[in-house]
């Protein structure tokens, strides 16, 4: 196998290449970045943006990958609504330039595309766990861009293309951005134990529900599939990655309080409310499961101690 990872200087890269250097010869994964440079767990990274159609064309005729992962993205929901036309040049343009040159240059090659479960959007107004059938209904540019891309590739395997079209939902872990919530918790927490702030933590919605994995579930959902593509017989597999089980955001919270070395309280801080949060986003990945035996090994509780000691350390490093 030669494996090509895009955006593998995100947060899910480096748990990424972990996972492929246990099944796989280390050389033979190639991390890819928008900069190219020396970085702490995935080595050398070579400079590759998905947007320059020439500069994919050249690095995968180059290369001449078995598998590309593609894991490049906007990944804060925020930010692509800020900046839309960036989460359409990323999401949907560079799938599609991977795609092209991956038809043109290395007709065998497999790409694995990490969607996201978002793109069921208004779906998930059921209630029910979502499977791969249900409507793809996005609500904002993130889901739409991605769903763009799900569809488009859909499409292109009328053309030779083989693809894996991920759909993971909501996965967390040590190094996550705090722009996302469990995170946001842990690094408030974090920052009051070591008093660098009130003991008061503010949030926004806690009622909602979410589907939650850890970071390391995902990345063995990835490699898995990857090592069995051949197997699956279809051209374009659709694979929810979800633990099925909703999390009340309150409950979160909760834990992280029993959790913490001091007294803290709890304010709502009406700029972090969404009004257009969905109630409740939960997965069905019954299919991944049944044909490449997938399973979750973390517990959310044992996700959750994760996260919370590396925002420690990281408040640490900094006093």
């Amino acid at each position: 196998m030669r494996i090509l990872i895009t955006g593998a200087g995100g947060f899910v890269g480096g748990y990424l290449a972990q996972a492929l250097r246990r099944v796989c010869d280390e050389a033979n994964v190639v991390p890819t970045g928008t900069t190219s440079g020396e970085h702490p767990i995935l080595g050398s990274v070579t400079a590759m943006d998905i947007t320059d159609v020439a500069a994919v064309t050249s690095m995968i005729d180059r290369y001449n990958p078995t598998h590309i992962i593609n894991l490049a993205g906007l990944a804060v929901p925020a930010v692509a609504s800020a900046n839309p036309m960036a989460a359409w040049q990323v999401h949907v343009h560079g799938v599609l330039n991977l795609a092209g040159a991956i038809l043109d240059k290395a007709p065998d090659c497999w790409l694995l595309n990490a969607g996201s479960g978002l793109v069921y959007g208004e779906s998930a107004k059921s209630g029910l766990p979502l499977d791969e059938n249900a409507l793809l209904v996005p609500v904002d540019e993130y889901a739409v861009t991605k769903a763009a891309a799900d569809l488009a590739l859909g499409a292109l395997t009328r053309r030779g293309l083989k693809c894996i079209r991920f759909r993971p939902f909501n996965h967390t872990g040590a190094g996550q951005s705090g722009a996302f919530v469990i995170p946001a918790f842990a690094m408030q927490i974090a920052q009051i134990e070591a008093g660098l702030a009130a003991p008061v933590i503010h949030v926004g919605n806690l009622d909602a529900e979410r589907d939650f994995l850890d970071v390391r579930d995902v990345v063995d959902a990835y490699v898995l599939a990857l090592q069995s593509a051949e197997a699956l017989h279809e051209p374009a597999p659709i694979l929810n990655i979800a633990s099925g089980v909703p999390q009340r955001i309150g409950d979160i919270l909760e834990h992280f309080l029993r959790h913490s070395r001091v007294s803290i309280s709890v304010e709502q801080d009406p700029a972090r409310l969404r009004p257009s949060d969905l109630p409740r986003i939960i997965g069905d990945s019954s299919r991944l499961r049944q044909r490449l035996g997938w399973a979750p090994k973390y517990t959310l509780d044992e996700t959750l101690a994760t996260v919370l000691e590396d925002c420690r350390a990281r408040i640490g490093e900094l006093g």
